[in-house]
């Protein structure tokens, strides 16, 4: 009941995607995901509503850095 919740980490395609968060130019709204390096294409993970919430993601997935915006 008083118990922290573990994160669990996940892991992704380190080859073939990137971490990357799309930004909205119009509200600012950014979502947390993985582009395929190869196609471009995105795939959604998480909305990011503030600091904590990306360094959850960073922490979820294992991932240290910055991580590149994209519009």
């Amino acid at each position: 009941m008083f118990f922290k919740k573990k994160s669990e980490k996940k892991t992704y395609d380190k080859e073939n995607k990137k971490p990357v968060i799309k930004a909205s130019i119009c509200n600012g709204e950014q979502v947390a995901g993985f582009q395929d390096i190869h196609t471009g294409s995105f795939e959604e993970v998480m909305l990011i509503r503030d600091s904590e919430d990306l360094f959850q993601f960073k922490d979820t997935y294992g991932i240290s850095g910055d991580i590149e915006k994209i519009y």
